[in-house]
């Protein structure tokens, strides 16, 4: 508030102090990248809320008239689409507790063999699958525990050691594209088109991202083959192995099988996601399959991430701050291609360095904004919201890079120089797929 920022409200000068000390925290990381995102909304509520000790001072950054409550800053923590995350983390617990998803996971091999160039694409397609509705970390660390036994009838110098360690990250970092909860970039995404009047449902998210994910992943697949030729020609997996019938484990498999069908089929029953999600917070307990330390154990600080980011968000759009920095850059001079490249590149490169979450909720609120620009046509922004969240799923080059990538290097088979190299060629392969789906299919879908 001491230095004057022409045509930028004081409300946008305040979100402008916050916004640079959440991005300067998120890259540096002095405190716990989630704690950075509470302290976003404590800051919005006492220098931005209509509770704010501002008002005392006589410096209140809006007509108090319009000052929103500090109710409107910490509610985001009840969003619909933290909500859906929580339904989402609640049924990878319950998986958890009968080995659901170790089961699924060699039910999903089984069909591959043992032919090396077929099993990395049974890893890469199995991981993916699982990330698209569990947690990417949790997808990695369950997936390498079952590949690494493999890696000892391998001769210590055959690349398919490489190849499968990296199959996993990769098919975690691309599956998480698939839904609204695989990621918490897209949620960022979802959540945003939902505030500016756009919402996606589940089910269109999943018809316009497994495009992307299946294309990446034969891409992927075939890099992998290619930068890391298999010495061997046979590789025996155990996929024995079955499925609990206990009747807590069927008394999940129906839940499960309930909310997941709840989601896809949203447009045919018009319940929102969010209240789909519902299903499984409240049934799994109440069937005693979630118990108490298993909730304590749930991804919170994941959940705090996002609302932090989402918070922020809402922030630059509502005190004018992205419309200033929009309209500090001569957008209608450049042509539509451009400004996705330059978003979707932006989002890849940014990604590689900061997390995804971060990274969606620096550029996506921007994006947004856009909307109300001439720069793109009338709800262009929808597209480039949605490709952007996308995009950060392919900034894969660096062991910090993503969780899946800092576990696939701790297994002593992969070192950084192979995952630059695979991690670039998947990002240059990235952006012109999601250019193109955005381009000729998602206006058939969206």
């Amino acid at each position: 508030m001491l230095i004057p920022l022409p045509g930028l409200p004081p409300a946008g000068q305040v979100t402008l102090g916050i916004f640079l000390m959440a991005a300067l925290f998120w890259i540096k990381e002095p405190i716990p990248i989630y704690a950075t995102s509470l302290l976003v909304i404590l800051s919005q509520c006492f220098l931005l809320s209509a509770h704010s000790p501002l008002v005392k001072w006589g410096g209140f950054p809006y007509p108090p008239a319009d000052a929103p409550s500090a109710a409107s800053f910490t509610g985001i923590l009840a969003n619909p689409t933290i909500i859906l995350f929580l339904g989402g983390f609640m049924l990878a617990a319950g998986a958890v507790q009968f080995s659901a998803e170790k089961n699924l996971v060699r039910v999903l091999l089984a069909p591959f063999g043992s032919k090396p160039s077929r099993l990395i694409f049974g890893v890469l397609l199995s991981t993916a699958l699982l990330s698209a509705f569990m947690s990417n970390t949790a997808t990695t660390a369950m997936m390498i525990t079952m590949v690494v036994p493999l890696f000892a009838s391998l001769k210590a110098e055959d690349p398919l050691r490489t190849a499968l360690a990296l199959a996993i990250p990769l098919g975690a970092n691309l599956g998480g594209i698939a839904t609204p909860i695989g990621t918490p970039s897209n949620a960022i995404a979802v959540a945003a088109l939902a505030e500016a009047g756009k919402p996606i449902s589940f089910a269109v998210w999943m018809a316009i991202g497994f495009p992307i994910v299946l294309v990446s992943l034969a891409a992927g697949w075939v890099l992998l083959l290619k930068l890391f030729p298999p010495m061997a020609t046979e590789v025996k997996i155990d996929v024995a192995g079955r499925f609990d019938r206990s009747p807590k484990a069927i008394a999940f498999y129906g839940v499960a099988v309930l909310t997941i069908l709840g989601w896809a089929t949203e447009s045919l029953h018009g319940i929102k996601s969010g209240t789909i999600a519902f299903i499984p917070i409240a049934l799994l307990p109440a069937f005693g399959i979630i118990g108490r330390e298993q909730i304590r154990g749930l991804s919170w600080e994941v959940l705090w991430l996002v609302a932090g980011g989402l918070s922020l968000g809402n922030s630059l759009r509502d005190t004018g701050l992205a419309d200033w920095v929009i309209a500090g850059v001569p957008w209608e001079a450049l042509p539509i291609l451009a400004i996705y490249l330059l978003f979707l590149i932006l989002g890849v490169a940014l990604s590689t360095f900061l997390s995804n979450t971060v990274t969606a909720a620096i550029l996506v609120p921007v994006a947004i904004t856009l909307g109300s620009t001439d720069a793109l046509p009338e709800g262009g922004f929808v597209f480039l919201a949605a490709a952007l969240a996308m995009a950060t799923s392919f900034g894969m080059s660096l062991p910090i890079s993503t969780p899946p990538n800092a576990i696939a290097i701790s297994t002593g088979v992969v070192e950084t120089r192979h995952m630059i190299r695979l991690g670039i060629l998947m990002g240059v392969i990235g952006v012109p797929v999601i250019l193109l789906a955005a381009r000729f299919l998602w206006p058939m879908i969206l």
